[in-house]
């Protein structure tokens, strides 16, 4: 599980690194105005499904359907059943992605209410959202694709898939520079591209897998309905923390131009632990706990998610103490250039320190979700998740004057660490979830050695600010945090440096 993982995250940071090139990119061209709103808000809606489908609901109710099927039944039940929730999906999508582009305005004044405001940003961001929204359509075809690659062990493609999407906005601000035209409108429509993209990409590993499907007509078949009744819970269950994230951005249009914008780069930065560790560690636990349950093999199952979440410690927490503590030089390190201010860069790296406040719990929850989507349990995941909705709307509306973007971030964070504790909570009490020895001598090791680094880091930026360029700046916190981190946790053990050796020999080089 581990190796796998690793093989994940290999292809995420990939994607999350030029994920930063393209929004280094957005921000120099685009700033934290009212068009970089506009645009962000048009590209909610398809992150949102994007992340939903691709990285949580769906994966957690078509992944233990379909691995059952091809372990208990064999390829050709899998393969049918693969066929009718496609086709399904394929209707009901295309039918949403046409209401939606016509009744776009309308689901602008729920989505971003306070644009109405300000006619012209309202408008542009409708122009914008009735491009992008295709890609909904496209990305959750891509879903099921790349569901099918990972219940068959094969990671890469789905993993590398969101490569192509940062290539393509890439290549579209490219483009904007050789032949000019509004920068918002040719991003919009580089989502669009990706989306057609990604689905090609996906489709040809299927046909090399031997898992390829053919459209049937649609038809709610027991097992598709199955899978169905999963789904529909399963969206809040598995996507507590984007709902709360699209819930920001709805709380955010209400406030001063910009504020939008500086969540989402705060969001961004914030999102490449939350990526390379949580969706990695998570997609590959899913399948092993069903196979551990199917087989009832408790023990192991435990030990799985012990294990997972050891490692997302290990990656998670020094990660959170580094955001937080040198989120001001990461922002002017990375996004402070040309459209993008300097106030800019101060509003977002307080908005980034309360969203790593959180950036523990996100993973967690990811973590955990899985060992209920694993028994065909989405009802728990979903109630939880209506609460921790509720608690972020709730401080949200406290916080959203007092703080402005700290405090919408920080809501977010505060309901998530309440998803988690309720999660592990209801997981402990039906014994699929219990601390092992291990996990708790290993955790305050790593709480040490982060407080460690986070004191250098904190003399280091105090000492270093404004004497040398805010790249070199920032790459010399990268670099101390890190080494610093590493030799703490190796003298208080932590970690052991021949445990990662081992899983890094074990671990298949990627294709």
């Amino acid at each position: 599980m581990i190796r796998n993982a690793l093989t994940i995250g290999f292809w995420t940071l990939g994607s999350r690194v030029l994920g930063f090139v393209r929004d280094i990119m957005i921000a120099a061209l685009l700033g934290a105005g009212p068009a970089a709103d506009a645009f962000f808000v048009a590209l909610r809606l398809p992150n949102l499904f994007r992340r939903l489908f691709g990285e949580g609901a769906f994966s957690a109710a078509f992944v233990p359907a379909y691995t059952s099927r091809l372990t208990g039944e064999g390829d050709q039940a899998a393969t049918v059943l693969a066929e009718e929730v496609g086709s399904i999906l394929t209707t009901f999508l295309l039918a949403l992605m046409l209401l939606g582009l016509a009744l776009m305005p309308w689901l602008l004044d729920v989505l971003a209410p306070g644009f109405r405001a300000e006619p012209a940003k309202f408008y542009l961001a409708v122009r914008l959202s009735r491009i992008t929204f295709p890609y909904l359509w496209l990305i959750c075809l891509s879903a099921l694709f790349g569901g099918i690659l990972n219940a068959r062990g094969r990671f890469t493609a789905a993993a590398a898939a969101p490569i192509l999407f940062n290539l393509c906005l890439i290549g579209a601000l490219l483009a904007q520079r050789i032949w000019g035209g509004p920068v918002a409108q040719e991003l919009a429509y580089g989502v669009a591209l990706a989306g057609i993209v990604q689905l090609v990409l996906l489709a040809r590993a299927l046909v090399r897998a031997g898992a390829a499907i053919r459209l049937r007509w649609p038809r709610l078949t027991p097992g598709a309905r199955a899978v169905l009744r999963r789904l529909g819970p399963g969206l809040i269950g598995a996507g507590v923390t984007q709902l709360n994230l699209t819930v920001d951005t709805i709380i955010a249009s209400l406030l001063p131009n910009g504020t939008v914008s500086v969540l989402y780069y705060a969001d961004r930065v914030n999102q490449l632990p939350l990526g390379v560790i949580g969706v990695a560690l998570s997609t590959t636990l899913l399948p092993a706990l069903t196979r551990h349950f199917r087989r009832n093999e408790p023990e192991a199952a435990r030990s799985s998610l012990n294990r997972a979440i050891e490692v997302g410690a290990v990656l998670t927490l020094p990660a959170a103490t580094a955001l937080a503590v040198i989120g001001l030089p990461i922002m002017r390190g990375l996004f402070d250039h040309g459209a993008f201010t300097a106030s800019d860069a101060a509003r977002s790296a307080g908005a980034l320190a309360a969203y790593a406040a959180g950036l523990p719990a996100f993973v967690l929850v990811k973590l955990l979700s899985p060992g209920f989507f694993a028994r065909g349990d989405t009802k728990t995941p979903v109630w939880i998740g209506l609460i921790a909705v509720a608690v972020n709307l709730g401080f949200n509306l406290a916080l959203m004057h007092p703080l402005q973007q700290v405090g919408i971030a920080l809501s977010t964070s505060i309901a998530a660490w309440v998803n988690f504790a309720l999660l592990a909570y209801f997981l402990s009490r039906r014994g699929d979830f219990q601390i092992d020895q291990r996990l708790r001598s290993r955790t305050w090791r790593i709480v040490m050695a982060c407080v460690a680094m986070a004191a250098i880091l904190a003399l280091l930026t105090a000492a270093l600010t404004g004497t040398m360029p805010k790249l070199v700046l920032l790459t010399l916190l990268v670099a101390s945090g890190a080494i610093s981190f590493g030799l703490c946790g190796i003298a208080l053990g932590a970690f052991h440096p021949r445990e990662l050796r081992e899983m890094l020999r074990r671990t298949p080089k990627p294709a």
